[in-house]
């Protein structure tokens, strides 16, 4: 039987639908994503660790969940928002439906939204903290108000490994793998790793060691890895405060190379400095201009925190540009040659034009050990 839910913003706008998935109430900072495909990929992307995601696509779960597609083990968002949500699911790789997946992970979902207003409303005056349930609206905008704002936020430990691990799986038929006469081992420190990611840098020839958000530098270093690699993940950059200490310390060891999240600690690391965007950048079409090509690349983006380019001044050269807000989207350190995007270069689901990166990073290997 189905159920009158309702989506609850903390300013009191209120948006009416029904409820699917699992039962409950979902607090979480609403925001948006304009994916027109890889729903799955979002629903496992860890860097949504606290928030109640909104596909601005009409129609979500008309090819099921495929577990090979996920970017973790389980759903790390609090909340799932639709406009529709399709009763069938086809696709032959499917294993069950959206919403079987969403009740077993515990994970709240509305469907009946008129997502196209919520999304010009969050665009017009910012993410901010929401309720999402089949309770009182007046009691869900209660529990928006009274949830904290994601800006202050480690939550880093919410989905970090607990320990660390080899990984080994690239991207099989997906891929094509670098012949590599020596195969580097890089340390990932995974503050909310992608799989995607991962299988990236075994396509690259890469053996990878996975290692929590709070190891420190003497236990990576112990590990000689040939380089470094600074993970993804959800939560305020200024919070995690004991990552930031880390990449401070193995900055010049050896060769690093961050993305989203391990590129706002890298440049906090630096002394850098970051502030968080109106309403972030999610989705698969963003356009990022390479500054040393002069190329545009397609990106796949998610993040609601920015690099503020000018208080790395003296200490690094930006690489890479948003075009449609001209925010950073890449630094190199002039001293040690450590880089990092904003973006996803591993781009699942999305474009691939930014995969050389992964390149730029074991090529940066090969010459730090000759």
């Amino acid at each position: 039987m189905t159920k009158e839910a309702h989506l609850v913003l903390a300013d009191g706008t209120r948006f009416r639908g029904t409820s699917f998935g699992a039962p409950g109430v979902a607090t979480g900072e609403a925001v948006f994503t304009t994916g027109m495909t890889g729903y799955e990929e979002v629903l496992t992307d860890p860097s949504y660790c606290g928030q109640i995601v909104t596909m601005t696509a009409p129609q979500i779960g008309n090819t099921g969940i495929t577990i090979e597609d996920g970017e973790a083990k389980r759903p790390a968002l609090r909340g799932f928002v639709v406009r529709e949500l399709s009763a069938v699911d086809s696709n032959w790789r499917a294993k069950q439906s959206l919403s079987a997946y969403l009740e077993k992970h515990g994970v709240v979902g509305i469907t009946g939204v008129d997502t196209r207003a919520l999304t010009r409303h969050i665009r017009d005056v910012g993410a901010q903290m929401a309720a999402l349930g089949t309770e009182n609206p007046s009691t869900l905008c209660d529990r928006a108000q009274a949830a904290p704002p994601m800006t202050g936020q480690n939550l880093t430990g919410e989905v970090t490994t607990p320990e660390s691990y080899r990984w080994t799986e690239g991207s099989g038929v997906w891929s094509d793998p670098r012949a590599s006469g020596r195969p580097w081992h890089v340390v990932a420190m995974d503050f909310g790793v992608k799989l995607n990611i991962l299988r990236c840098l075994v396509d690259e020839g890469c053996k990878v060691t996975v290692v929590p958000a709070t190891a420190g530098a003497e236990e990576v270093l112990a590990l000689n890895p040939d380089g470094i690699f600074l993970s993804n993940g959800p939560g305020d950059p200024a919070a995690v405060s004991g990552g930031i200490a880390t990449v401070r310390e193995l900055l010049g060891q050896r060769p690093i190379f961050g993305i989203c999240l391990g590129h706002q600690l890298l440049s906090l690391a630096l002394g850098g400095q970051t502030y968080k965007l109106k309403f972030g950048h999610r989705g698969l079409n963003q356009p990022v201009k390479n500054l040393k090509t002069g190329r545009v690349e397609v990106t796949t983006q998610n993040h609601g925190f920015c690099v503020e380019s000018t208080s790395l001044a003296d200490k690094c050269k930006v690489t890479h540009l948003h075009l449609n807000d001209q925010t950073c989207e890449g630094i190199e350190h002039l001293e040690t040659g450590a880089f990092s995007v904003q973006y996803h270069p591993e781009a699942a689901a999305g474009p691939h034009d930014s995969r050389y990166l992964f390149r730029r990073f074991t090529d940066a290997i090969a010459r730090a050990r000759s």
